[in-house]
């Protein structure tokens, strides 16, 4: 059924395309055109026939394009037969003469029906490495064949299970106009859709693909789809209880099998198919009773050439005698690796457990310390918020700022604990670069000014507006690199420029660098700067600030994305960090986010439920709302929080710390889901090594707040959860 298309495809490339020639009788193309004749009057017995004896004829004459031609031939009859074994050694056959010349149309054929017959064989790593190869040659001979090469990939896709980025390549195709012929091509992808949906047992959907399918395949009538299609329509309405028409539909489906039987019967019986095997065998084997004959005219020179050998033994033997003594030494020597290498596996085994409990030790350490870092920096804030005295405002800043820092210092050990434990997971999504990189500009064009640096961005215009990535991860690596730029860099310039590589149909390669005219690097030191706690130098460090772990942080995560970053620098000329990435060419158009912008208005008179069960954490909590005009009640734990909200459930909102005594927040909120599924509950925590906002929300939590708070964005997410 997926590869009627292609047939007809081959046919063109191959045939159509040629000069109408008269054949002479007696030659290569003779018997080629011989077979396709019969085939057209369904006389396959026959085509089998002819095809091997162009073949035949090929190897007498000798040239290579006659026995690829004659080859082709007789794979393509196997093909249409279903012989699929059969068909992938042919076609490798003909692939293979055909790699000693020029790339042709007809050697991308092979490989794509090498990768068809695969399909029917259920081995898709072979089948995809069949189609990989065909795209190249079509790549090479600028052949636009991207239709079926797209379809089976989304069918190996979803044979993998990656059901998202099948969906994607089929709903590609399925979007073309139905005026362009490609009627088989999209009635697959709609037939493939719909298993898609109907596995989700979104069956009204999946009934709707294939409905749509059935209309196409009218067009083309290929027979083997459409009984597939029917039998999935009926195993999807037998789901929906609409038993007549799965009935029927199956009804119909066991006719078109029946139907194809026969006509699978017509094409060649089964006795013919072995005779034609056998009388290949005996060929082969009168082949190999020639060669052999040539072989015993051989023998004579080998005996002599035996004797020789015999006296070159001799001399070997006593080589060999020597080799044996070497040999004990050897063996002596690989046991005594043998044992090295076991004490290595210990010592490796030993320094993963030690890597995994420093892991675990300094995630526990700074998840533990928010909390008092949380009552430390909201404390700060309501004293800079209650008017202090202006010989109090200085100390109070100070300690806001050491209390940023510390919490700067912070995530990035969590950060960096979370990607070596490999709890860290790369997100695909369709996001605009250029604008990532012009919102990273604004959002830093403050501290530029403040060292006085020109900060520019240099973006190839050749480079696609939407791309497919993890555009988290890529902001931390250029917030990590500019922010370094920009620190270091005074009264000069900074630059950030993404230039494109390479490009193909899904995929797009482009370098970044961040280069800056500042302080540079020592080169002792570069060696070492993507080391954690690594700043070039203590006076450095003392001078400029910083916790030494950016760098290590952009460093695993280019290494993360598939990349490698570098740096050339030199002192008191300037720095430049470079990388590459692969990005996915993406297929939408992104939405811009929208700004949330609040007044206290939205604030003055709700009613909040805070669980929280530190009491310093409490009054800070609490403090903070009712200096917006909140109301606040507390509770402790999760057990209360549940009562609570059942008994008085005039709440507008409810704040739930995470780690509570007796049942946790996650828990707690379930269980509040279970009577009451429309109130905002916003999560507070300090997120530890095993957490993250997708886990808090799969809890039917709305939102998360993290720990320690910073303000603006404390009442931000609030206002947000209550318009």
């Amino acid at each position: 059924m997926r590869w009627l298309f292609f047939i007809l495809l081959f046919h063109t490339l191959c045939f159509g395309q040629r000069k109408v020639i008269t054949t002479a009788v007696d030659s290569t193309a003779y018997y080629i055109e011989l077979s396709h004749f019969n085939k057209k009057i369904n006389n396959y017995k026959s085509s089998l026939f002819f095809s091997q004896k162009a073949i035949n004829y090929a190897k007498v004459k000798g040239d290579t394009q006659q026995k690829s031609d004659a080859l082709f031939s007789l794979g393509s009859t196997y093909f249409e037969l279903k012989k699929y074994n059969d068909a992938v050694e042919i076609f490798a056959k003909c692939a293979a003469l055909l790699s000693s010349i020029p790339p042709t149309s007809q050697q991308a054929i092979c490989y794509y029906n090498m990768g068809m017959c695969y399909m029917n064989l259920d081995d898709f790593a072979k089948a995809e490495l069949n189609f990989n190869k065909a795209q190249a040659v079509y790549n090479i001979l600028k052949i636009d064949a991207s239709e079926p090469l797209k379809l089976q990939k989304g069918i190996l896709y979803k044979n993998k299970g990656k059901t998202e980025l099948a969906s994607k390549l089929f709903n590609e195709i399925i979007s073309k106009s139905d005026l362009e012929d490609i009627y088989n091509t999209k009635a697959e992808a709609l037939y493939q859709m719909g298993i898609i949906e109907e596995s989700l047992n979104h069956n009204n959907l999946a009934i709707n693909y294939l409905n749509r399918a059935l209309a196409l395949n009218v067009r083309d009538n290929n027979l083997d789809q459409k009984a597939n299609i029917l039998l999935s329509l009926s195993r999807t309405n037998e789901k929906l209880l609409n038993l007549k028409k799965s009935h029927d539909y199956l009804k119909e489906h066991l006719a078109i099998k029946d139907s194809l039987q026969l006509m699978s019967n017509q094409k060649l019986d089964a006795n013919d198919y072995q005779e034609f095997k056998e009388s290949e065998r005996m060929k082969a084997l009168e082949q190999m009773t020639k060669e052999n004959e040539a072989q015993q005219k051989t023998n004579k020179f080998v005996k002599l050439i035996s004797i020789l050998a015999i006296a070159l033994i001799s001399i070997l033997s006593l080589l060999s005698l020597s080799l044996y003594k070497n040999n004990i030494i050897r063996t002596r020597s690989n046991e005594l690796l043998q044992e090295k290498n076991l004490e290595l596996q210990m010592a490796k085994e030993k320094a993963e457990k030690a890597s995994k409990a420093r892991a675990e030790f300094l995630s526990t350490v700074s998840h533990e310390l928010r909390t008092p870092l949380n009552a430390i920096n909201g404390i700060t804030h309501l004293l800079i918020e209650d008017n202090p005295k202006q010989n109090q405002l200085h100390y109070l800043n100070s300690l806001k700022f050491s209390g940023n820092y510390l919490l700067t210092f912070i995530n990035e050990i969590l950060e960096i604990n979370r990607i070596d434990s490999n709890n860290i997971e790369i997100e695909y999504i369709d996001f605009n670069l250029k604008q990532l990189l012009t919102d990273i500009q604004n959002s830093m064009n403050e501290i530029a000014s403040k060292n006085n640096n020109k900060f520019t961005l240099d973006i190839d215009e050749k480079i696609p507006e939407i791309v497919l990535g993890d555009p988290t991860k890529l902001s931390q690596i250029f917030i990590n690199l500019i922010n370094n730029a920009l620190k270091f860099t005074q009264n000069g310039e900074v630059n950030v420029i993404a230039k494109l590589v390479d490009q193909g149909s899904d995929f797009t390669r482009i370098n970044f660098e961040i280069r800056d005219t500042g302080i540079g690097i020592p080169e002792e030191k570069q060696e070492t700067i993507f080391d954690s706690f690594s700043q070039g130098s203590i006076e450095i460090n003392r001078k400029y600030g910083g916790t030494g772990l950016g760098l290590t942080i952009v460093k695993k995560l280019v290494d993360l994305l598939g990349g490698e970053i570098g740096l050339k620098s030199e002192v008191g000329l300037g720095t430049s960090f470079a990388f590459e990435l692969n990005l996915l060419n993406g297929s939408q158009k992104v939405q811009p986010e929208k700004q949330i912008f609040y007044t206290d208005d939205i604030l003055v008179g709700k009613n909040v439920l805070v669980v929280e069960d530190n009491k310093i954490n409490q009054m800070v909590t609490k403090k903070m709302l009712e200096n917006k005009g909140m109301k606040c009640k507390i509770v402790d734990n999760g057990e209360e929080a549940i009562e609570v909200m059942r008994a008085k459930n005039d709440f507008d909102l409810v704040l739930m710390d995470v780690h509570l005594p007796g049942i946790n927040g996650t828990i707690a909120t379930q269980n509040i889901r279970e009577f009451e599924t429309k109130k905002p509950i916003i999560a507070l925590t300090a997120i530890s090594l095993n957490e993250n906002r997708e886990m808090l929300l799969s809890f039917g939590m709305t939102d998360v707040i993290t720990k320690p708070f910073e303000p603006e964005n404390f009442y931000r997410v609030i206002a947000q959860n209550l318009v």
